[in-house]
């Protein structure tokens, strides 16, 4: 079943992040990952405000934990750490429930 990686970052230091790029998609790649949104700064529909997105697809829960401990990921980690603020959540299965509005 699919997974996805939602991830919020705030950039602090835009030069140091130019390396970041090529890093992460060598790693998302690596794993078969698919980027659904990256780099987008989302229109705000309730709540505070919103940094910029991204969104990958892994065909499991277990390949997007595999790709996140991967050393190829670390070498991307290690360039953002310090230049921006991140959050990363996995998101295993989405649950299909007929009284959830659509």
């Amino acid at each position: 079943m699919a997974a996805y990686v939602i991830g919020e970052v705030e950039i602090t230091n835009a030069e140091a992040m130019k390396a970041y790029g090529p890093l992460i998609a060598v790693a998302v790649n690596k794993f078969g990952g698919r980027y659904l949104a990256r780099g987008a700064k989302p229109e705000v529909l309730e709540g505070g405000p919103a940094h910029n997105m991204l969104i990958i697809e892994f065909d499991s829960a277990e390949v997007a934990r595999q790709w996140y401990r991967s050393p190829e990921y670390a070498a991307a980690k290690a360039v953002r750490q310090g230049a921006s603020n991140l959050r990363l959540v996995l998101v295993g299965s989405f649950v299909k429930d007929p009284n959830i509005a659509r």
